[in-house]
């Protein structure tokens, strides 16, 4: 028979029992928002996975559910191949989750996401609500937690790949990008790379350089547009300018457009064209491919009234270069670098710049590649074989109207082909280097040194003018002690064709950048010689 007492319990076996309901309830409220709050406080048991994905989990998943996770979210299926790398190689544990929830590099993962414009990406991630769900305390998550573990990962892919990669290698070929692309993998940038904290804001071991240079300057020119961009200056009508001495309303407004892009760096308010911004326009001229003169025209006026947007546009799709460049290539011991919409050439050796040179190059109908080779050989008093194109052209239309045309020339006929003989006359003038491609393109001297005074300088059938040939080829040679330069003078102006092989080959990389950080930290714009970034911001929009 049971008391009343028996039937209610031991006050004390109620109080506990109480305590035990009470623990029960806030265990499972607790373990329904741990994700978010943990997300949000980055609370983390063990010190040593803060800022790192959790590589020592024991928390395997169902590798089966990936194909169902795919079936949910088919947009992101592309990364399918991708991901399930990243998870063979862990073991098909959870990276993202410890016993605490997720680990601190989900939330910064999450933050760089929210932060893409940094980076110059319009992209959204496809499913950036049911991310939003898992950070955030106002949203709703309805993911499971291996959804919520697979939907992370996909996070990083989507990141890497719009960061660290870029556009995909069949598309930049199709728009006549040749250079050798950067080889991305996810599982090891994953593994070694991004869990460092510092490593995840620049690593110039993933990025080449200039893409972090790039993005800095970004920064400065969204913040000039957030302030409302640059008042658009006075046309200036005909042929007149403004040179050091004038005064005018023009005058004013060019000190306020200097003023915000730094050429100038204090404006006194006077109407008068003074030393400083004489400089000034100097500066700006340099650093927009003119002719440093110090006055100001109308196609000045022009330059400087771009649309501070259309700039960072500029900035934008440079900075999608940067992302094709493998570091590494800066890390060697010499290298040359042609940039076709700067017409300059650069010399770079041990870190330093040997050499910068004016260059020709292909104009808008015989463009010159983007490609990259091995400077192998020199060639000095070389002969011009003529291609069959210019045979057809030229020098046939100009035989049946003369017919000392070949003579008149320098040129002979060698075996079915057109050839002009070595001189200084030359079409190559007197030397030529070569790097083997299947373009036919190489760099070489030319008898027009005239042509080296314009801006635009797109004049050839697609190779390479050199300005300064001969300190070019005493540069690559400078270590080779048979080649002094009385030598190579003479080899030069010998009149018998000469090849000397190089012992130690020099990459050269032909490359087309429009706008560039130098090693002085200055931002230079260049013309869009060849209409090409308007295509690669167009794709940039369509890559979503």
């Amino acid at each position: 028979m049971v008391t009343p007492k028996e039937k209610t319990g031991h006050p004390l076996r109620i109080y506990w029992a109480g305590l035990i309901a009470i623990f029960l309830v806030f265990l499972i409220a607790a373990g329904s928002c741990n994700l978010k709050n943990n997300a949000h406080s980055g609370r983390l048991p063990d010190g040593r996975l803060i800022g790192t994905v959790n590589h020592r989990s024991n928390m395997p998943f169902d590798s089966n559910q990936v194909a169902s996770f795919y079936g949910s979210y088919p947009e992101l299926n592309k990364y399918r191949k991708d991901l399930l790398e990243v998870y063979r190689q862990n073991r098909f544990m959870h990276i993202w989750y410890d016993s605490g929830g997720i680990v601190e590099f989900g939330q910064t993962l999450y933050s760089k996401i929210r932060e893409l414009v940094v980076e110059g990406v319009s992209s959204k991630f496809p499913y950036q609500e049911k991310i939003d769900g898992v950070f955030e305390n106002e949203k709703d998550n309805n993911l499971s937690q291996t959804e919520t573990e697979l939907m992370l990962t996909n996070l990083y892919l989507f990141y890497a790949e719009k960061v660290y990669k870029g556009l995909a290698d069949t598309t930049t070929t199709a728009i006549g990008w040749l250079l050798p692309r950067k080889q991305v993998s996810f599982a090891a940038l994953l593994d070694s790379v991004l869990p460092d904290r510092e490593l995840f804001k620049r690593n110039d071991s993933v990025l080449f350089s200039q893409y972090y240079k790039l993005r800095d300057v970004l920064q400065q020119y969204r913040e000039i547009e957030k302030k409302g961009g640059w008042k658009p200056i006075d046309a200036i009508p005909g042929k007149k300018g403004y040179k050091s001495g004038d005064t005018g309303r023009i005058i004013l407004q060019v000190k306020e457009r200097l003023l915000l892009t730094g050429e100038l760096k204090h404006n006194n308010g006077s109407n008068l064209f003074d030393n400083d911004l004489m400089e000034a326009v100097k500066k700006f001229q340099a650093r927009n491919g003119k002719t440093s003169t110090g006055m100001i025209g109308a196609e000045l006026v022009r330059e400087m009234n771009r649309p501070v947007g259309e700039r960072i546009s500029q900035i934008i799709v440079n900075m999608e270069r940067c992302r094709w460049i493998s570091p590494e290539f800066a890390k060697a011991k010499e290298f040359i670098v042609v940039n076709i919409p700067s017409f300059k050439l650069t010399f770079v050796r041990n870190g330093k710049t040997e050499l910068e040179s004016p260059v020709i190059v292909g104009s808008d109908v015989t463009k010159t590649v983007i490609f990259s080779g091995m400077l192998s050989y020199i060639v000095f008093s070389p002969y011009w074989n003529l291609p069959q194109s210019i045979i057809s052209k030229e020098v046939r239309p100009g035989m049946a109207k003369n017919k000392n045309y070949l003579e008149k020339h320098n040129m002979e006929w060698n075996n079915g082909q057109v050839r002009q003989k070595p001189g200084k006359n030359n079409s190559l003038g007197l030397v030529k280097f070569i790097f083997p491609n299947s373009n036919d393109i190489y760099m070489h001297d030319t008898p027009a040194k005239s042509l080296f005074a314009r801006e635009t300088r797109a004049f050839s059938h697609g190779c390479i003018r050199v300005g300064k040939p001969r300190d070019l080829a005493l540069t690559v040679l400078n270590d080779d002690p048979a080649w002094t330069t009385k030598r190579i003078d003479a080899a030069m102006r010998s009149g018998k064709e000469y090849t000397c092989v190089i012992k130690h080959k020099i990459p050269v990389y032909i490359g087309y950048f429009t706008a560039w950080v130098d090693r002085q930290g200055n931002l230079n714009f260049y013309n869009d010689i060849y209409q090409r970034d308007n295509r690669l911001a167009s794709l940039l929009k369509e890559d979503k």
